[in-house]
């Protein structure tokens, strides 16, 4: 994404939605697979995220995500392939990360019914 002017930013935070507005408090957390919203002056753009990290700082918002696609240009088989990827991850985690990578499955087919594909 480039840079631009928000008016607020609705992220899909690990631990739940969220939104970022101006004199929001500093934060850095993680997304989970889900749509981040930029609400601009004039428009909404929305992304598909498949997770990342957020900051919030008094100088704006900086999103690192592991992918972002642009909604209008997601497709039922760039989710499947998101959810594949996610099980295969899950199918190799260590005991300690299971149910950390079981969430990201079930959140990334999640996917498939808020982007109604």
């Amino acid at each position: 994404m480039r840079p631009r002017e928000a008016s607020e930013i609705e992220i899909p935070g690990a631990e739940g939605d969220f939104t970022a507005m101006a004199n929001h408090a500093a934060t850095v957390t993680t997304m989970r697979p889900g749509v981040l919203k930029v609400k601009g002056v004039s428009e909404t753009s929305e992304y598909v995220v498949s997770g990342g990290f957020v900051e919030i700082s008094a100088s704006g918002v900086s999103v690192l995500a592991e992918t972002a696609m642009a909604r209008g240009d997601v497709t039922r088989e760039a989710v499947d392939a998101m959810v594949s990827e996610a099980e295969t991850l899950a199918s190799d985690a260590t005991p300690e990360l299971r149910d950390f990578a079981d969430k990201r499955v079930t959140d990334t087919k999640g996917l498939i019914e808020v982007l109604g594909l």
